[in-house]
């Protein structure tokens, strides 16, 4: 069971596609096909069914899956630590963040990683914060760099980076963009574009409105934060964005009485320890942030 045709099937499972796996891995649909086929002879299983377009995991495919992707990590894990023993910076450092993060704080700490630890390989999984808590407890990424969730539990630790306030905010052309200030009663008989309210930012929104007994008149609801601000800004409904993202295409409202703010910072595991290369980057965050390592 070689790691190549090991790779291929952890893709294939992953896109749900034989075409976008070739994509990933660089190489020809043929390859990966072929891969796959010598996996399952040597299983002497099908590990996935060809549904038309659709490519799903058989039973023998889904009791391989979580095996295959430990024994990458495993592998993973031991040139890291072998290529480690010298001290050096090196290797594949694979981080999960969101788009909004990765836009707006990121750059700065990129350009000074990037230019000091050339040999570094850095990965970028683009997800939801909740999703991305989930990768690094289950091992697939050192460390992830998201907004905090209310509650850390086990095995994860934070570490906070920032202090991100929200406000709610219309386009230039809203009716209510000119008011002095405006009640949450007022903002909830208007239509909102919010980020889902199952995500840690759109439960400190419900939350807020919840305590006043008010309802949320959604228009829709998506968790790209740029979009959210570019459909505010035309003028389709009020939002709560991060301060840092106001220009002059949005009117911030006055809420008296109203605060909400997130917490944004890093994830890691309790029981793993960084490697060279993610505390390197781990100790630049800190340092950008103003908030050093304990």
């Amino acid at each position: 069971m070689d790691t190549d045709s090991l790779k291929a099937f952890i893709s294939v499972a992953k896109h749900g596609s034989f075409s976008k796996a070739a994509e990933e891995l660089f190489l020809t649909q043929p390859a990966v096909s072929k891969r796959i086929a010598a996996l399952e002879n040597e299983l002497n299983h099908s590990l996935f069914d060809r549904l038309g377009r659709e490519t799903m995991l058989t039973e023998a495919g889904q009791v391989l899956l979580p095996e295959a992707q430990s024994i990458m990590r495993s592998i993973e894990t031991t040139k890291r630590s072998i290529l480690e023993l010298s001290g050096e910076i090196v290797g594949t450092l694979r981080v999960a963040t969101s788009h909004h993060i990765g836009l707006h704080h990121l750059p700065p700490v990129l350009r000074k990683f990037a230019a000091a630890h050339k040999e570094v390989n850095l990965q970028f999984d683009f997800l939801d914060s909740e999703q991305a808590h989930f990768k690094v407890a289950k091992g697939e990424c050192e460390l992830a760099i998201v907004t905090l969730a209310p509650i850390i539990e086990e095995p994860l630790q934070d570490h906070l980076l920032w202090h991100d306030p929200l406000v709610f905010v219309v386009g230039q052309g809203h009716h209510l963009a000119n008011k002095k200030s405006v009640t949450l009663k007022e903002l909830s008989n208007e239509t909102a574009i919010l980020p889902s309210l199952a995500t840690f930012t759109g439960r400190l929104l419900k939350e807020c409105f919840d305590n006043a007994n008010l309802p949320l008149t959604l228009n829709m609801t998506t968790n790209y934060l740029e979009t959210i601000k570019m459909m505010v800004s035309v003028g389709l409904g009020w939002s709560l964005l991060p301060k840092k993202m106001v220009d002059e295409q949005l009117i911030c409202l006055n809420v008296p009485g109203v605060s909400i703010a997130r917490e944004l910072g890093i994830i890691t595991h309790k029981k793993r320890s960084l490697g060279n290369a993610a505390r390197a980057f781990f100790e630049l965050l800190c340092e950008s942030s103003n908030n050093p390592t304990n």
